[in-house]
């Protein structure tokens, strides 16, 4: 089994829920992170719905700020944005961190809050993976660097070409959200990479083998965004993850749970708990860490859990 690469999810919405805006406290967290050896760091998107800090302006400082650790987002919301003005900041992004940046991306959850997200900056939500779907197509064409011109059921355009182009030729990789059998193919045949949260491990090993099978001659990297709670008395923790994730998402604990990869517990059993998945397949793990102290669990997670998932091989 290859090693696991771990990465940290920067807590833009935790931030908002608790009516904190300091997002130069998100930089030096993510400047910890690659201190602490962890190989990536995220931030998620959702402008309305479950709103937060910016993640491409974020994660432009962050560029800045760091040097080695891959930066990624998990998961950017194209079809609320015209894939122009996203292919030209992701490929300035791309630039800025010399080939660092995944452009982990979604076609946005199905629930009301969702749905109002996409009605108020006026793009139909019915129609979402649609655009998504065009939207990748017509941002690899611009990160060739040749002139574009597109006519599609979403954008038209003629004659444009992007610069500054990315770092990397083709532009940063693409890592898709989703499960079920249309996100899986939508995977397999325009990502290269997957990352879903399914909470079971026998899910997941059998979605990643329905990938490699719609995506033979392809390598798609699986990973896996998966939800921790860190403490010694596993009913605390479980008590802990219950009031940080039902002000999150505004809905109970166990409606989450059946949807996301979720965990409560020890050190020493969250990363037991995270080899099931390596076992069935994922090579990069974006961890949450459901915590009111960011720093101290960053620092508790790197110690006592990140060590144990280095010994994976």
């Amino acid at each position: 089994m290859m090693g696991l690469e771990v990465g940290y999810l920067l807590p833009t919405r935790d931030q908002t829920v608790r009516g904190e805006h300091e997002p130069r406290r998100l930089i030096a967290q993510a400047r910890r992170a690659e201190e602490l050896g962890l190989d990536s760091v995220w931030a998620g998107d959702s402008p309305i719905a479950r709103p937060r800090a910016d993640p491409l302006l974020l994660m432009a400082a962050v560029a800045a700020a760091t040097e080695r650790i891959t930066l990624g987002t998990a998961v950017l919301l194209p079809a609320l944005r015209h894939p122009i003005l996203l292919a030209h900041q992701l490929a300035t992004l791309d630039r800025l961190s010399e080939g660092r940046l995944i452009a982990g991306l979604g076609g946005g959850f199905p629930n009301p809050e969702t749905e109002a997200e996409f009605t108020a900056v006026g793009v139909d939500f019915a129609r979402r993976i649609s655009r998504l779907e065009e939207s990748i197509d017509v941002m690899r064409r611009l990160w060739s660097g040749e002139e574009v011109s597109h006519q599609g059921k979403h954008f038209s355009f003629d004659g444009v070409r992007l610069a500054p182009p990315p770092y990397r030729p083709g532009g940063p990789p693409i890592w898709l959200a989703g499960s079920s059998g249309p996100a899986l193919r939508r995977v397999a045949r325009l990502a290269e990479g997957w990352l879903p949260y399914p909470p079971e491990t026998s899910t997941y090993a059998e979605e990643r083998r329905t990938i490699e099978r719609a995506a033979p001659t392809r390598t798609v990297t699986p990973a896996l965004y998966a939800t921790l709670c860190l403490e010694e008395d596993p009913h605390n923790a479980r008590q802990r993850l219950r009031s940080i994730i039902e002000p999150y998402y505004n809905a109970p604990l166990e409606r989450i749970e059946q949807i996301q990869a979720m965990f409560a517990g020890t050190p020493r059993q969250a990363a037991d708990w995270l080899h099931g998945y390596a076992e069935a397949g994922a090579r990069h793990v974006v961890v949450r860490l459901a915590t009111d102290d960011h720093d101290r669990a960053l620092e508790e997670f790197a110690d006592r859990v990140l060590p144990l998932l280095r010994g994976l091989k």
